[in-house]
């Protein structure tokens, strides 16, 4: 399908992947919004869950083909214990409403992020979700839970490097293929990364993976965001240049014959 936005249907030599792009979101901002409203905090984390869902929807009807979600960092186990418990009750809810839709529309859910401390009764509801969409093709939605950026780059190389060296040095740039097949998966390189709420860091997210993103910041609180928004941020991203550290012409010309050309 063309996105309805003209640039992003010609944006071929902006990225390696011609057919749609990868947009990540940290969804920022849930406590806030609520606390500023009277309500408890769990009210915003409720009210996100509801924003994320109109997303999902749209993302394919304008052009993504991968989304990637910041939904609970490994820093976030700071947070007071029924706050805690209260998001991961979210999570399985979501999980529990969600899957047959997902599967409907041909999103295929995956869960990126440290497993070996989540509860039991979490991983249950993970692995039933990622088995029932495996099939989607339409979207990749991928949600980062108990999840650290320099945690997974550290565990990729670790694991890239033992499976290259069996002991036996190796030069680095055999090693970098694995790394990036192990923390890209099947979205590749972020295209886009929106951050929510005002703030403006990237808070360990995604951060091999963002090396040459476009970065959006807005100010709107995530239970807000809509499709204004997102539209908003599609826009931003298709006015400007990517040239992956060289110039535009010669970008042009060098990422052209791996794409098909330009049309």
């Amino acid at each position: 399908m063309q996105s309805e936005f003209p640039a992003l249907n010609n944006f071929a030599v902006q990225s390696e992947k011609p057919k749609g792009l990868h947009v990540a979101i940290i969804m920022d901002g849930n406590g806030r919004w609520a606390t500023r409203r009277g309500f408890p905090r769990m009210a915003g984390h409720r009210a996100g869950v509801a924003a994320l869902q109109r997303v999902v929807e749209l993302a394919p009807d304008v052009g993504i083909r991968c989304l990637t979600v910041y939904a609970f960092s490994s820093d976030n186990w700071r947070r007071p214990a029924p706050e805690v418990q209260g998001i991961f009750w979210l999570l399985r809810a979501f999980l529990r409403l969600e899957t047959g839709r997902l599967r409907q529309r041909g999103a295929r859910l995956q869960i990126i992020g440290r497993r070996d401390r989540l509860e039991k009764s979490v991983l249950h509801a993970i692995d039933k979700a990622e088995f029932a969409t495996s099939a989607g093709r339409r979207l990749d939605l991928r949600v980062a839970i108990d999840y650290s950026s320099r945690d997974a780059i550290v565990r990729a190389a670790a694991d890239s490097t033992v499976a290259l060296t069996n002991g036996q040095p190796r030069p680095l740039n055999s090693i970098q293929p694995l790394m990036e097949r192990a923390l890209t998966g099947q979205c590749g390189q972020v295209d886009l990364l929106i951050r929510t709420g005002g703030e403006k860091r990237l808070s360990d997210f995604l951060l091999w993976e963002s090396a040459y993103a476009e970065l959006v910041f807005t100010d709107r609180m995530w239970p807000d965001f809509d499709k204004t928004d997102l539209e908003a941020a599609l826009v931003e991203f298709s006015v400007r240049e990517r040239r992956f550290g060289g110039v535009p012409e010669l970008t042009k010309r060098l990422v052209a014959p791996l794409i098909g050309g330009v049309k």
